[in-house]
């Protein structure tokens, strides 16, 4: 193969960055622009040892799963890299995915899955939505013409760049969001707010957060600034206050309010917290510092720094399946590892509740009802999965601060925290539920879950390639991969979820 090659070539898989991937004498190819299913002529622009990047030229015979993208915006912003596939073809492709990543990396023959769980209405579906704020952005006007007019942009930035695409609309991302953003747009054409310019580091607007709870309709902007304050921030309050309430009621019957306007202070080039377009500094400019979120029977107050699973409706089938896995009886001891603001742990002890009662006459014994400990290294999110669990009234669950490799054995041995509180004391556990960033877990980790015993495993991934990976490890140490299912959380992105049981193997 060599550059500036013309080659036909059939897509068959497509990668995580959204590109389309097909083979010509063995030699993998990398096409942007090219979906599965599509019969596409290429040219190489690119020629490594084993693999080369293509240019689509012309789609010789379109894919049947090819569609027209619904939004605008597709071909600037790198937010739906799959906007060009059908969601039923989108589907398909993932449970292929997290198949394929078990069996290639994973090392077993014959995963048993489920089939995907999609999405009925794969739209509006983010509760969080962050904003870069811009002047001089890409300026998107009706119609797909696009200018450079040094006005303020709200919006996404274009793939693989730092420049903002002005999004008037989202597709994706909720009503509230949406008419925040153009409030602001305004405001700031209004009152000459600057944008902030990482260059030169000045300018007031940094970013736009905004975090919408779908089961009570409440609206929290986080408003993300190079200084103390906003200029005329009473009149930016009302101004978004009027955008939200102006909004019609949702399909599910929620009406939308503003509860919380925060002001994060981010000075400076190293100015936000890691992993977060936030600064460490939060100011309530009006309402509430939290907002409260209603999901599956519980209650969570999400502040500005919570994580929280962007597509709550997704979420609940996500827990609803882990849960199923668990098959929990009501008296067991849970770990769950990773656990960030509690979430999925407080769905399982209120299982653990319903189940002892039902086993029980409706009566709950809180000294034999079983146990939920949660390790998170995030102090944050520590405090919120505590509060979390006063706020819907769990007493058997509890959650510790610290990287869940150095905090386990320590509640083994009753160093740390056990040393005062038996109740933190782990001698064996009955289920272990992992739910890792997408780099998966530490090996060290790992090693800790198999000493404590667990009888089932339940681990809840956000990429199939480290989930492969640790179900290895776990397989190679005792225990069994039982099946899978992945949840699709992200229509028309390219990540998935899944969730899978392991159990131990008796000798």
């Amino acid at each position: 193969m060599e550059k500036g090659q013309i080659v036909q070539i059939k897509i068959e898989d497509m990668t995580n960055e959204g590109q389309g991937l097909g083979r010509s004498n063995g030699f993998a190819i990398f096409v942007k622009g090219a979906v599965v299913g599509d019969l596409a002529e290429v040219e190489l622009t690119k020629v490594k040892k084993n693999y080369a990047f293509g240019k689509l030229l012309r789609l010789v015979e379109p894919s049947p799963d090819r569609i027209t993208p619904m939004c605008e915006y597709s071909s600037q912003c790198g937010g739906c890299p799959y906007s060009s596939l059908s969601y039923e073809a989108q589907l398909a492709l993932k449970e292929k995915q997290v198949r394929d990543k078990l069996v290639r990396l994973g090392g077993i023959l014959e995963p048993e899955m489920e089939s995907i769980i999609g999405m009925e209405e794969p739209f509006r579906y983010r509760n969080k939505a962050s904003m870069p704020v811009w002047t001089g952005g890409i300026i998107t006007r009706k119609g797909g013409i696009v200018e450079n007019l040094g006005e303020p942009a709200v919006g996404f930035y274009r793939a693989k760049s730092h420049e903002v695409v002005d999004c008037y609309d989202c597709l994706i991302q909720s009503a509230p969001a949406m008419a925040a953003a153009e409030a602001l747009r305004q405001f700031m054409e209004s009152d000459h707010i600057t944008a902030y310019d990482p260059k030169w580091e000045k300018g007031l607007m940094r970013h736009l957060v905004v975090k919408t709870a779908r089961g009570t309709g409440e609206v929290m902007v986080v408003l993300v600034i190079n200084g103390k304050g906003i200029p005329n921030a009473a009149k930016l309050v009302e101004m978004l206050d009027d955008a939200i309430y102006e909004l019609p009621v949702s399909d599910d019957g929620v009406e939308y309010s503003l509860e919380s306007v925060v002001i994060s202070v981010c000075k400076g080039k190293n100015g936000a917290m890691p992993g977060s377009v936030m600064g460490e500094e939060l100011i309530t400019l009006a309402g509430k510092p939290v907002i409260n979120e209603e999901v599956g029977g519980l209650v969570f107050e999400i502040s500005p720094h919570s994580f929280y699973q962007v597509n709550p409706v997704q979420m609940e089938r996500l827990y609803a399946k882990a849960m199923e896995y668990a098959g929990l009886s009501g008296e067991e001891t849970v770990l769950d590892l990773y656990c960030g603001v509690g979430t999925i742990g407080l769905f399982a002890a209120r299982q653990m509740e319903e189940a002892y009662m039902a086993r029980h006459d409706g009566v709950l014994d809180y000294d034999k009802v079983g146990r939920v400990i949660g390790i998170e290294s995030v102090k944050g999110a520590v405090l919120d999965a505590n509060r979390n669990a006063v706020i819907n009234h769990i007493v058997n669950a509890r959650y510790v601060c610290g990287r869940a490799e150095e905090e386990l054995p320590k509640l083994v041995s009753g160093e740390g925290a056990a040393a005062d509180d038996a109740g933190l004391r782990v001698e064996k556990a009955d289920v272990v539920i992992l739910d890792p960033p997408r780099a998966g877990c530490d090996e060290t980790l790992l090693e800790t879950v198999v000493s404590v015993e667990p009888e089932r495993i339940v681990y809840v991934s956000c990429d199939p390639a480290t989930l492969a990976r640790d179900v290895k490890y776990l397989g190679e140490h005792g225990y069994r991969f039982e099946k899978g299912a992945p949840v699709d959380m992200f229509p028309w992105g390219v990540h998935v979820e899944c969730v899978v049981l392991l159990t131990k193997v008796h000798n």
